[in-house]
Order: structure tokens, then sequence, then C-alpha cells
């Protein structure tokens, strides 16, 4: 191969790897999940996030969680060492108001784990 040939083969690869960057966002941005409400694995993971909570809430206060979970409504994914997942959670509490809560959670599948990081009533509740 002529040293053109080379040269030129090297700037096609080289524009290809960066507009695979630009078309699927920059590495560790966030990520918008489509079809929230159809994603069974989003939805398991909202349900995890509120039956932790309350778990976690109820042995604080030696009782038991107040939230039944209802549906993710929102989600956002991160790559993190696993994938960190920003949920939008609409939950009820015991006297069967709605609310929307924000909670992360980060799932590590090889090591068969998830974590839940953060879980708080969202500011659209305001």
């Amino acid at each position: 191969m002529s040293r053109s040939t080379i040269l030129t083969l090297s700037i096609v690869f080289f524009v290809l790897f960066i507009s695979n960057f630009v078309a699927n966002g920059i590495s560790g941005g966030r990520k918008k999940v489509e079809n929230v409400k159809t994603n069974k694995e989003v939805q398991e993971l909202g349900r995890y996030s509120v039956e932790e909570y309350n778990r976690l809430e109820g042995s604080q206060k030696g009782g038991v969680g107040s939230l039944k979970f209802s549906q993710v409504v929102e989600a956002e994914t991160q790559v993190v060492s696993g994938i960190k997942y920003y949920l939008k959670i609409v939950a009820f509490s015991k006297s069967g108001v709605s609310k929307v809560f924000d909670a992360e959670v980060v799932v590590k599948a090889w090591m068969h784990s998830k974590e839940l990081l953060n879980f708080k009533p969202s500011p659209a509740n305001k």
C-alpha cells in the first residue's frame, strides 16, 4: 500500500471512531431509557427500590416501611463500575396518596448485585 492510502484509511477510521462517540453520547454520560413503562428490567428495579427503601426504613423505625410501588415513569442509565440507574418512581403511601420519588440504583451484573444508593421524594412533589 502506498503511504497516502494508509494515511487516508487512518483518517477514515479516526473519523468513524469519533463519530461513534458523538452518536452514542460521551462515555459515562447519562442516557435516557426508552419505553420505560414496558421495560421489565426497569420496572423490577423500581419495585426493588421501593422494597429496599421500606426494608431500610422499617429496620430504622422498628416496623415496616410504608410505600407501595406503582410504576417507574422515567429512567436514565449511566455506565460506572456497573450500570447506574436514575429512576423516577410513583409509589403510594399507606393513606393511598401517590407521590413521586427519585431513586439511584447500581447494578453489577457480573457480581449478581444491585444496591440502592439513594431514595428520596422528587422535587416534582412540591
